[in-house]
């Protein structure tokens, strides 16, 4: 789809954004621009020389960016970057809410430049991240309260269980968005720094804006993952906690149990000469040996503290 009015002068366009172009779309931006469009494989390359290019005139930049789906999950899309000195293409296979607040920011206030328009976009995709990484935070926070609210006494059928899947969630959000903050950063170092002779102008002290902004972010992030570490840690330790007490717990029954079987063993072996068995009281005698028997490492474990 082209996201320009199809009766448009795509000559004189100074943003031209393709998402999930057809041929016939692909070759009419060609012939109206001169240049080349970079297809889906070219944009999801990993390797920097093939994300940070300088061609005939224009910078060919790439980078992962990550779209909501319905469920919450982040997932990484491909956006490629042309930037000529007279306009901007973006080359996208999948929606993205970034783009949509772009689109509605830049027809509220029409960008006169292709700089303008690609500044304004990364400005955007910046404070998008932030607002993603401040709601990771309250989540993490919510996770680390609700963690320690009860002293690690959570149920491992329940509580702990749910705190597991919530900090794998966080931890996958994180990981996508550092990797989306990396290519924003290498994108801006290697526009500001190049130095390349006839390079389309890019206004110097928002470019640098944009790098302090992604490094603060970066930052901020790399503090969350630290912390969504510790609560995974954390979650596993209560789990291995909550497992050691159930041991314990079948350790002492199987303990406390040994010495009344015995007994009841003992006493039911079928001897022909056995004194206890014409005894009045031979009965009660044996269960109440039953019974201290089971007590005595009952009151052994509470006085070492292991009940």
């Amino acid at each position: 789809m082209l996201l320009v009015d199809s009766g448009a002068d795509l000559a004189d366009a100074r943003w031209l954004d393709l998402c999930e172009p057809t041929d016939d779309e692909l070759a009419r931006v060609r012939v109206a621009t001169g240049l080349r469009i970079p297809d889906l494989h070219q944009i999801s390359e990993i390797e920097s020389s093939s994300r940070l290019a300088f061609e005939g005139g224009a910078y060919y930049l790439s980078t992962p960016l990550v779209a909501p789906r319905d469920d919450g999950q982040l997932v990484p899309t491909p956006v490629g970057f042309v930037l000529s000195a007279h306009r901007l293409l973006t080359v996208r296979f999948g929606p993205l809410p970034s783009f949509d607040a772009a689109h509605e920011a830049l027809k509220a206030h029409p960008a006169r430049t292709a700089e303008e328009a690609f500044l304004r976009i990364f400005e955007i995709m910046v404070d998008r991240f932030a607002d993603k990484l401040e709601r990771a935070g309250a989540v993490c926070d919510e996770l680390s309260r609700s963690a320690f609210r009860n002293h690690g006494r959570t149920r491992i059928s329940g509580d702990l269980r749910a705190t597991l899947t919530r900090v794998g969630a966080v931890a996958d959000h994180l990981s996508r968005i550092r990797d989306a903050l990396l290519g924003l950063g290498r994108i801006a170092a290697f526009v500001t720094d190049s130095g390349i002779d006839g390079a389309p102008p890019v206004n110097a002290a928002r470019i640098k804006a944009i790098r302090a902004d992604v490094a603060s972010l970066t930052d901020y992030e790399s503090r969350l993952s630290a912390t969504v570490q510790f609560l995974l840690d954390a979650t596993l330790g209560f789990i291995n906690i909550e497992q050691n007490e159930i041991v314990k717990t079948l350790t002492i029954a199987s303990v406390v149990g040994i010495p009344p079987v015995l007994v009841a063993g003992v006493y039911g072996m079928n001897f022909r000469v056995m004194p206890e068995l014409a005894w009045p009281f031979g009965y009660p005698l044996a269960v109440g040996l039953i019974i201290v028997s089971a007590l005595v490492p009952l009151l052994w474990f509470k006085q070492r503290g292991w009940m």
